[in-house]
């Protein structure tokens, strides 16, 4: 086939009816039960789907007896659809905020970090000004959170994009490393020790990031650089919450970011052990796509992390 043209939306009259049936097809694939969540007729979503893609001379879907699957053309548009439904979505709430006199809404995916420091300082400050402002804030990993960025689920994300995606679809403000430390209970055997080696450690109970995850890379690269073996009794739980529930009631030992750490030992149920290496994962940072311009309410935000950043 010929390359598209730029405008080649608009010569195929692609509809809003083209990008639910995509999406609806992407999550049932089955073309009598995506029809049936549109309110249309199998023949009929069979013809808008079979039209388009002898429009575009392309095949965008392939065809099993079971059912219908997307191939790489049509995983390629699923993700732009999902990305366009989501910012008319958040088109309606940001009109139905203005109109109800309120300023809009915001959504950020964040790495942990940054979450339980930078970013709450943030909302805080932005809400005197906008008090009205809606946030939604959701933590998670790296490699989750950019591509949930690239289909219009949040409007920035504080994170670090990962090296399996093209750097040039996004700006990046580098913020600072992720510093790790490594935590237990109060009453841990370990907890009045002066100094630990992982030698001292790695007999009793982890509970870490599932393996993959780029801080579970950075504990694993660990043990392997002083020849210590991984320990043999490990949980692998992406949960926060999951990890410090086992910590809390038995002798295991996790690994967490400092300014989380920091945040539990206020409280004496927690001890961060003093292990003499500093340790680290690479630079996060504000996330945004390069092509998509932020809400006010997203922008009123991330101006205010911009200010927090240079206050430090």
């Amino acid at each position: 086939m010929s390359s598209l043209p730029t405008d080649w939306f608009m010569k195929v009259r692609l509809k809003l009816r083209h990008l639910q049936l995509f999406i609806a097809l992407d999550e049932l694939r089955n073309l009598h039960r995506a029809a049936e969540r549109l309110g249309m007729s199998q023949p009929a979503a069979s013809k808008l789907l079979g039209e388009l893609e002898n429009q575009l001379g392309l095949v965008l879907f392939d065809r099993h007896p079971r059912g219908i699957a997307p191939n790489w053309y049509g995983e390629t548009v699923i993700r732009h659809a999902r990305s366009i439904m989501s910012s008319l979505h958040q088109a309606g709430d940001e009109l139905n905020a203005l109109h109800a006199g309120s300023a809009g809404s915001v959504s950020v995916g964040t790495v942990m970090a940054p979450a339980v420091t930078l970013l709450t300082s943030a909302v805080e400050r932005v809400h005197r000004d906008r008090p009205n402002l809606k946030v939604s804030i959701d933590v998670d990993v790296s490699h989750e959170l950019i591509p949930r960025l690239m289909e219009g689920e949040f409007d920035f994300a504080i994170a670090r994009i990962p090296s399996t995606l093209p750097a040039g679809d996004f700006v990046f403000e580098e913020i600072g490393e992720e510093a790790l430390c490594f935590v237990c209970r109060a009453d841990h055997p370990l907890a009045q020790r002066e100094s630990l080696s992982l030698a001292a450690m790695v007999d009793y109970p982890w509970v870490l990031q599932p393996p993959g995850a780029l801080m579970r890379q950075r504990v694993d690269h660990l043990f392997l650089h002083h020849d210590v073996a991984l320990p043999r009794q490990i949980v692998d739980t992406p949960d926060i919450l999951v990890a410090l529930a086992m910590v809390d009631k038995s002798d295991t030992v996790t690994v967490t970011t400092r300014q989380v750490a920091d945040l539990l030992c206020d409280q004496p149920r927690f001890r961060i052990l003093p292990f003499p290496e500093a340790l680290s994962v690479q630079p996060y940072g504000l996330v945004s796509l390069r092509e998509q311009r932020l809400s006010p309410g997203a922008a009123a935000l991330m101006s205010t992390l911009r200010d927090l950043i240079r206050e430090r």
